[in-house]
């Protein structure tokens, strides 16, 4: 199965708390706000800044922030930054890394599929997370298979 990892998924949350708040919010306001617990956000703010998507401020009023404009931030962005660049194998994400490559008959395939992967996780912004789904706009298409 496909999925992120709980971390990353954690990471768009409290990322999307910052996007409501006025100014900056501190580890435990965001814990509380995202529901996690402390350790986790302090771990996720932690990754999150090194990828300069929050930034940070010390002192007595200190806290976290939004780094960018939440339009400006992707969800692309959040996973790689948690979890490294976006791959569905080892060749779509870093060329060089299978011994199989040159002789590989799927890897063009396996390629096209991380493109679109990626630019789908391109597409949604962090605006778009604390949008209300609409019922027209934003469905996906579902394939039944029918035997």
């Amino acid at each position: 199965m496909l999925r992120v990892s709980k971390l990353t998924d954690y990471a768009t949350v409290v990322m999307t708390c910052l996007v409501d708040a006025d100014g900056v919010l501190s580890a435990q306001a965001l814990a509380e706000r995202s529901h996690l617990e402390a350790p986790t956000v302090s771990k996720l703010l932690k990754q999150l800044a090194q990828a300069e998507l929050v930034v940070s401020t010390r002192g007595i009023n200190g806290g976290y922030r939004l780094a960018r404009e939440p339009q400006a931030i992707t969800i692309a962005d959040i996973v790689t930054a948690m979890e490294g660049p976006i791959g569905m194998t080892e060749c779509s994400a870093q060329a060089g890394a299978c011994d199989h490559e040159p002789h590989c008959g799927v890897r063009v395939n396996w390629q096209r599929i991380n493109q679109a992967i990626a630019d789908a996780l391109e597409s949604v912004t962090l605006a778009d997370m604390i949008k209300s789904p609409s019922r027209r706009s934003g469905t996906i298409p579902v394939r039944v298979a029918i035997a």
